[in-house]
């Protein structure tokens, strides 16, 4: 019998748990993209034909069920703790928090099956912080899991990472994305801001959001690309915020790096902390200028893309929406970016129509979607 049969000889379906990090105190959905992954993940396991129950599973951190009542407010299924996961569950999948090694391995001795899912550049982030003596990452534990499932664009660098060091098959998945808790967020505006691109202005005010604690994300592409477009043309750009690279302002390096930029010697850069999306693009941003080194999938670009921000970027994974340089190249960076500032206004409605039919691709609840990581729950099955 195939995984499907299976599952379909089963006296009931199957109950699934994806994990995630709980700690004690204040927590934030938006702290990083992986905490919207666990919600988009289990409203697509939802709707799973093969899928009785589904959970998010508290682990990792220091935090309770109850810790996270403020955190998952948007969440469609309950959080249980580990030992209540270890009793229900029959296919638990390590999103969020990564599983002890014993907990894994009793988990498989009473039928479970055991999935890793990976949604993050690991081998990047875990070579970073070996060479560098930062906090550890990943932890190489020797679980014995059934899958590996990661994203397509982790498949040149991160694919033969995980399925050497896991020692387990890896599955390339979709990407999920849906607009559900940016809406949320942005019906939580103070009043008179609203979320959306407003078209009209004479001068435009970038905002750069990569979070500058890695090299697959980082804002100095971004920065030499207005620097191109403010060379070219000095009147289009009235200000350009720099998320996310406060905690760099007194390096020496990154300093000098700064200090050379005409955008910088002229008063339009500001360098700022850490604020969401939603919240600052609303009040204080007409552009989204972005980069990414093996890292082609992100959040901040569906969010600019569903407000209708034009999103200058060089990624290969979202089709022909925003507009596009390609890899490192700044300067093409800045030629995309003045593009972008003469023809969006006046391409607004197909550009929002061609954002929306790219997005309907990443629904949770897109059938594709559902049918795919379907089948991939029935192939742990195959072999049972």
């Amino acid at each position: 019998m195939n995984g499907e049969q299976k599952l379909a000889s089963r006296s009931r379906k199957l109950r699934v748990g994806v994990s995630i990090f709980v700690r004690k105190g204040e927590q934030s959905v938006w702290e990083n993209g992986i905490y919207q992954n666990c919600i988009f993940l289990v409203m697509l396991l939802l709707r799973s034909p093969l899928v009785e129950a589904t959970y998010l599973v508290a682990g990792g951190g220091d935090g309770e069920p109850a810790d996270a009542k403020n955190f998952l407010a948007d969440s469609p299924v309950p959080l249980i703790d580990m030992n209540e996961a270890a009793n229900t569950l029959d296919v638990m999948i390590e999103m969020s928090a990564q599983l002890d090694r014993d907990w894994v391995v009793a988990f498989r001795e009473r039928g479970g099956k055991i999935v890793s899912m990976r949604v993050g550049n690991d081998y990047a982030i875990d070579i970073e912080r070996m060479v560098f003596d930062k906090s550890h990452g990943l932890l190489i534990s020797g679980a014995p899991y059934h899958e590996v499932w990661t994203l397509a664009e982790y498949e040149s660098t991160c694919v033969p990472y995980f399925g050497s060091t896991f020692r387990a098959p890896v599955r390339v998945m979709p990407h999920l994305w849906s607009p559900l808790v940016l809406q949320r967020e942005a019906a939580r505006l103070p009043e008179g801001v609203k979320f959306g691109y407003r078209p009209g202005r004479r001068r435009w005010r970038v905002g750069i959001f990569e979070p500058n604690i890695c090299m697959v994300k980082t804002g100095f592409i971004p920065l030499l690309a207005c620097e191109a477009a403010h060379r070219a043309n000095p009147d289009m750009l009235e200000h350009v915020w720099a998320y996310n690279t406060f905690h760099m302002k007194e390096h020496v390096g990154f300093n000098g790096f700064a200090h050379s930029l005409d955008i910088v010697r002229h008063g339009l850069t500001s360098f700022e902390g850490r604020f969401p999306f939603c919240r600052v693009v609303s009040a204080d941003v007409d552009v989204v200028v972005s980069h990414h080194w093996e890292n082609a999938q992100n959040y901040v670009y569906y969010e600019a893309l569903y407000g209708g921000y034009p999103l200058v970027h060089n990624s290969h994974l979202i089709g022909s929406c925003g507009y596009r340089y390609h890899d490192f190249d700044c300067e093409e960076g800045g030629r995309a970016l003045q593009t972008a500032y003469a023809e969006h206004d006046a391409n607004f409605e197909a550009y929002q129509h061609n954002a929306r039919t790219f997005l309907t691709q990443l629904d949770p609840e897109n059938e594709a979607n559902v049918r795919i990581y379907s089948n991939a729950i029935a192939a742990l099955y195959e072999h049972a």
